[in-house]
């Protein structure tokens, strides 16, 4: 069956999955948790073919990271469906309601969107965020891993499939599609696929909104940006910043930059380099942080790097 016979048929579907109760949604989001607890050893065996797959082809470590699935990844996830079936139901909310005249009202209500199509980069937990955020909100998703994560992406995708389906789903609801060559297929699918949501390197993205006429979420460049306040806690501020720098590194989430108030950086600046070099940080900061004649004293902490960027 091609790509193309399989979305028409989540189409079909999308009405279906649109029209359940948030009960029945939540209720199949704690399906694919119990499943996913259940099946834990099955995904960590594919995961351990992966790993070892992309040991052997060089894969650089920071890479490998972001491609581990193992008991705190599972834990996560379970935490997250869980925390995702807790939060009221994203549909059917009222966001304006405008009386146009004498018996004309005007309402805004959310819906689901209907079949979204997902190309992410190869990391097991967002196929797990992913398929259950689109069940939550109603939307049938086709969902396209990153290839070096093949084997876990299609156990955690059996999984949570069939546990949805069970719930009662429909079995159209999700759709898992594999080979590269399919990616081009889907974007061929403009009749029946509402948007796409490409996650990856910009030239990526570009190429996607380039070769399709389906609605395209992007992204454009940017940073993991932390901004610290002359009123914030310089305690709490360091402890945040560490722990977004250092908890999990590989992340595409991991922050990247701080901006500092002028009027903090007297006091905070050497509290966060001290905070950083004990975490085994390096930083490149801006002049203006390291010489002696900026508006403030230069941090004494050798984790400060002396190498200027813009």
């Amino acid at each position: 069956m091609t790509v193309r016979e399989d979305v028409l048929k989540m189409k079909a579907a999308a009405p279906y999955l649109a029209s359940t109760a948030r009960e029945q949604r939540d209720a199949a989001l704690e399906a694919v948790a119990c499943a996913l607890e259940a099946n834990a050893d099955a995904v960590f065996e594919a995961n351990a073919r992966d790993l070892a797959a992309a040991e052997e082809s060089g894969v650089a470590q920071s890479i490998v990271q972001r491609l581990r699935f193992d008991a705190h990844k599972l834990e996560d996830v379970l935490a997250g469906i869980r925390q995702l079936a807790d939060l009221p139901d994203p549909t059917g909310q009222t966001t304006l309601l405008r009386e146009l005249d004498e018996g004309l009202v005007l309402r805004r209500v959310t819906c689901p969107i209907g079949v979204i199509g997902v190309i992410f980069e190869a990391r097991p937990d967002a196929l797990v965020q992913i398929s259950t955020l689109c069940l939550k909100s109603g939307n049938c998703a086709v969902l396209k891993g990153g290839s070096e994560t093949a084997e876990t992406n299609r156990a955690l995708f059996g999984i949570i499939h069939d546990a949805a389906v069970a719930a009662g789903l429909p079995q159209a609801c999700l759709l898992q599609v594999e080979a590269h060559a399919e990616i081009d297929e889907l974007l061929a699918c403009d009749d029946c696929v509402d948007l796409l949501i490409p996650r990856g390197s910009n030239a990526f993205v570009r190429y996607i909104m380039d070769h399709t006429k389906i609605p395209v979420m992007g992204h454009a460049d940017g940073l993991c940006h932390i901004y610290v306040d002359a009123a914030a806690d310089f305690d709490l501020a360091c402890r945040v910043i560490v722990d977004a720098k250092t908890q999990y590194p590989a992340a595409c989430n991991a922050v990247e930059t701080i901006l500092v108030a002028r009027a903090a950086a007297p006091a905070f600046l050497p509290k966060l380099g001290e905070a950083l070099a004990q975490a085994g940080v390096s930083i490149r900061a801006t002049d203006e942080a390291n010489t002696s004649n900026a508006p403030f004293p230069s941090p004494s902490s050798t984790a400060w790097s002396k190498h200027a960027t813009s």
